[in-house]
């Protein structure tokens, strides 16, 4: 499954970081890093949640998050 993290500045300074591919994943941070790798791991956790109850997945055998500077893939 192919994510990607789209990340911008709020004006306050703040970075947010959202995955589209799952409604509702999206995280603020300090820095862009750190709001990217929080995002990440509540898209694990909302996967996580998506096996648990069933929901239908299609066979997952890597995950790979990619932001406009470089792709980060978990195998």
């Amino acid at each position: 499954m192919d994510f990607t993290i789209e990340a911008e500045q709020e004006t306050d300074g703040r970075w947010i970081a959202e995955i589209p591919e799952l409604p509702g994943v999206l995280a603020y941070g300090t820095t862009k890093a750190y709001a990217c790798e929080k995002a990440k791991a509540l898209a694990f956790r909302v996967l996580a949640e998506r096996i648990e109850m069933g929901s239908s997945l299609p066979y997952i055998n890597q995950v790979c998050f990619s932001s406009q500077h470089e792709p980060v893939a978990v195998n």
